[in-house]
Protein backbone atom coordinates (compact mmCIF):
# COMPACT_ATOMS: atom_id res chain seq x y z
CA UNK A 1 0.00 0.00 0.00
CA UNK A 2 1.44 3.23 -1.12
CA UNK A 3 2.56 6.04 1.86
CA UNK A 4 1.74 9.74 1.05
CA UNK A 5 4.15 12.63 2.84
CA UNK A 6 2.77 16.12 2.43
CA UNK A 7 4.93 18.98 2.85
CA UNK A 8 5.92 22.42 1.80
CA UNK A 9 2.63 24.15 3.48
CA UNK A 10 3.28 27.50 5.76
CA UNK A 11 2.12 31.13 6.44
CA UNK A 12 2.00 33.67 3.58
CA UNK A 13 0.85 36.62 2.89
CA UNK A 14 -2.11 36.95 0.00
CA UNK A 15 -0.64 37.15 -3.09
CA UNK A 16 2.21 34.59 -2.36
CA UNK A 17 3.09 32.13 -3.68
CA UNK A 18 3.59 28.22 -2.03
CA UNK A 19 4.26 24.50 -3.09
CA UNK A 20 3.54 21.41 -1.70
CA UNK A 21 5.18 18.37 -2.01
CA UNK A 22 4.25 15.02 -1.55
CA UNK A 23 6.49 12.13 -1.59
CA UNK A 24 5.02 8.25 -2.28
CA UNK A 25 6.56 5.28 -1.10
CA UNK A 26 5.91 1.72 -1.49
CA UNK A 27 3.62 0.89 -3.94
CA UNK A 28 4.29 1.82 -7.43
CA UNK A 29 3.91 5.73 -8.00
CA UNK A 30 3.54 5.98 -11.46
CA UNK A 31 0.41 3.06 -11.80
CA UNK A 32 -1.44 6.12 -9.48
CA UNK A 33 -3.71 8.77 -10.76
CA UNK A 34 -3.02 11.34 -8.06
CA UNK A 35 -4.74 14.32 -6.80
CA UNK A 36 -4.80 17.40 -3.80
CA UNK A 37 -8.07 18.14 -1.50
CA UNK A 38 -8.40 20.51 1.23
CA UNK A 39 -10.14 20.75 4.03
CA UNK A 40 -10.97 23.86 5.99
CA UNK A 41 -11.84 24.78 9.47
CA UNK A 42 -15.81 23.96 9.48
CA UNK A 43 -15.56 22.71 5.96
CA UNK A 44 -15.99 19.73 4.32
CA UNK A 45 -12.86 18.71 2.25
CA UNK A 46 -13.03 19.23 -1.29
CA UNK A 47 -11.27 18.45 -4.43
CA UNK A 48 -8.49 21.03 -5.77
CA UNK A 49 -6.51 19.26 -8.93
CA UNK A 50 -5.76 15.95 -10.01
CA UNK A 51 -3.25 14.41 -12.10
CA UNK A 52 -2.94 10.79 -14.28
CA UNK A 53 -0.68 8.47 -14.33
CA UNK A 54 1.99 9.70 -16.74
CA UNK A 55 1.20 13.56 -16.24
CA UNK A 56 -0.63 13.94 -19.57
CA UNK A 57 -3.73 15.18 -18.20
CA UNK A 58 -4.39 17.47 -15.66
CA UNK A 59 -7.88 18.64 -14.44
CA UNK A 60 -8.60 21.74 -11.59
CA UNK A 61 -11.63 22.91 -9.15
CA UNK A 62 -12.78 26.22 -10.64
CA UNK A 63 -11.46 28.31 -7.31
CA UNK A 64 -8.12 27.65 -8.37
CA UNK A 65 -7.79 27.21 -11.87
CA UNK A 66 -5.67 29.77 -13.30
CA UNK A 67 -3.38 30.09 -10.07
CA UNK A 68 -2.78 26.34 -9.11
CA UNK A 69 -0.83 23.94 -10.94
CA UNK A 70 -0.24 20.22 -10.43
CA UNK A 71 2.58 17.96 -12.02
CA UNK A 72 4.40 15.12 -10.86
CA UNK A 73 8.00 13.35 -11.15
CA UNK A 74 7.43 9.42 -11.54
CA UNK A 75 11.31 9.00 -11.52
CA UNK A 76 11.24 10.87 -7.93
CA UNK A 77 7.60 9.48 -6.67
CA UNK A 78 6.84 13.06 -5.64
CA UNK A 79 3.93 15.28 -6.63
CA UNK A 80 3.46 18.95 -6.93
CA UNK A 81 0.94 21.68 -6.34
CA UNK A 82 2.46 24.95 -7.33
CA UNK A 83 0.30 27.47 -5.53
CA UNK A 84 0.34 31.21 -7.02
CA UNK A 85 -2.00 34.32 -6.18
CA UNK A 86 -3.23 32.95 -2.91
CA UNK A 87 -6.71 34.26 -1.21
CA UNK A 88 -6.85 33.81 2.34
CA UNK A 89 -9.57 31.81 1.61
CA UNK A 90 -6.96 29.05 0.11
CA UNK A 91 -6.42 28.58 3.87
CA UNK A 92 -7.16 25.23 4.50
CA UNK A 93 -5.07 21.81 5.28
CA UNK A 94 -3.95 19.92 1.94
CA UNK A 95 -3.70 16.26 1.46
CA UNK A 96 -2.32 14.18 -1.00
CA UNK A 97 -4.62 11.03 -2.41
CA UNK A 98 -3.54 8.13 -4.53
CA UNK A 99 -5.04 5.12 -6.34
CA UNK A 100 -8.03 6.92 -8.27
CA UNK A 101 -11.12 4.78 -8.10
CA UNK A 102 -13.12 7.43 -9.94
CA UNK A 103 -11.89 9.96 -11.98
CA UNK A 104 -15.32 11.87 -12.62
CA UNK A 105 -15.68 12.02 -9.20
CA UNK A 106 -12.61 12.66 -7.61
CA UNK A 107 -12.26 9.43 -5.38
CA UNK A 108 -9.23 8.18 -4.01
CA UNK A 109 -8.02 5.45 -1.84
CA UNK A 110 -4.66 6.70 -0.19
CA UNK A 111 -4.64 9.72 1.56
CA UNK A 112 -1.47 11.39 3.45
CA UNK A 113 -1.71 13.45 6.78
CA UNK A 114 -1.93 16.80 4.64
CA UNK A 115 -0.02 20.23 5.38
CA UNK A 116 -1.86 23.23 6.68
CA UNK A 117 -1.71 25.80 4.62
CA UNK A 118 -2.40 29.66 5.91
CA UNK A 119 -3.23 32.82 4.09
CA UNK A 120 -2.97 36.07 5.68
CA UNK A 121 -4.60 39.02 4.39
Amino acid sequence: QVQLVESGGGLVQAGGSLRLSCAASRGTFSSYAMGWFRQAPGKEREFVAAITRSGDLTKYAASVKGRFTISRDNADNTMYLQMSSLKPEDTAVYYCAAGCSDWANNRYNYWGQGTQVTVSS
